[in-house]
């Protein structure tokens, strides 16, 4: 099966999630999902879903400077995100359970 697609799916609920732990810059967010194993994650995608989701009203963003180099833009979840959050979480879990009672099942 291509995780690919799958990621694409799920792409959006991922960012919410990590930003919904602490507010983040783009390679920061990247960094995160990889490390709880999106590794195949591309940092195009991840910008690309931060700038729709907060164009769509549901993250709030920030500049911070940085002694490394350019500033960062941060991104965090406001209201609107935390509903978005909240609901693509539900439908998430809603769905992953019937695709484990039909895997399952098939096993049998």
């Amino acid at each position: 099966m291509d995780s690919s697609q799958l990621l694409k799916g799920v792409l959006d609920l991922a960012v919410l999630a990590v930003l919904d732990d602490r507010d983040g810059y783009g390679y920061d967010v990247v960094r995160r999902l990889r490390e709880a194993g999106l590794q195949e994650v591309g940092d195009a995608s991840v910008y690309g879903t931060l700038r729709r989701l907060f164009k769509a009203g549901a993250l709030t963003s920030y500049v911070v400077a940085s002694d490394e180099g350019p500033h960062r833009k941060y991104y965090g979840l406001n209201d609107v995100g935390r509903e978005m959050y909240a609901a693509s979480a539900k439908t998430w879990a809603a769905f992953s359970a019937t695709m484990a009672a039909l895997l399952k099942e098939g096993q049998a």
